[in-house]
């Protein structure tokens, strides 16, 4: 077993099953990609991978900063995702609690942002990405309109 910070994790269950994991991407990846390359055909300009507030590790992975709007693109089984998230059948207690703590972490990290004043939009990784940028640049557009506006629902996701 190895450690990950604090957490030890177990054993990979096989050497195929560890290499696969060893090239999962964290930031970057293409279903993220492809929502930024339709949000700047759009004109629309932001950051990437930058941190917005002392909450960790956390990192929005698009950002809006003058209007407050933080993107997360979550993967399907990372995040759990209620139409294609799985559950690993080896070592299953420990993936079941890491990815309980994955959905805890989110939703302390929409609050957080909430309550500072940001929107969160959170997508889905199966998301087209035309339709997720149709929900970001609304969020922009309104915001640059009326100002930030923090009366504006949290956590703006289709199929939650």
């Amino acid at each position: 077993p190895g450690t990950v910070g604090p957490v030890t994790r177990p054993a990979p269950s096989s050497p195929a099953k560890s290499a696969q994991m060893s090239r999962v991407r964290s930031r970057h990846t293409a279903p993220e990609l492809a929502v930024r390359r339709e949000l700047h055909r759009r004109g629309l300009r932001y950051r990437t991978d930058m941190p917005v507030l002392d909450i960790g590790r956390t990192r929005p992975d698009i950002v809006f900063t003058r209007v407050r709007v933080a993107v997360f693109v979550d993967g399907c089984f990372w995040h759990r995702c209620p139409d294609h998230g799985t559950s690993p059948k080896a070592n299953a207690d420990w993936w079941s609690e890491k990815l309980d703590g994955n959905v805890r972490r989110d939703r302390a990290i929409d609050r957080a942002l909430a309550e500072a004043g940001w929107l969160v939009i959170r997508i889905w990784e199966h998301e087209d990405p035309a339709e997720a940028a149709d929900r970001v640049e609304s969020a922009v557009r309104k915001r640059r309109a009326g100002g930030r506006r923090p009366d504006l629902p949290v956590g703006l996701r289709s199929g939650a």
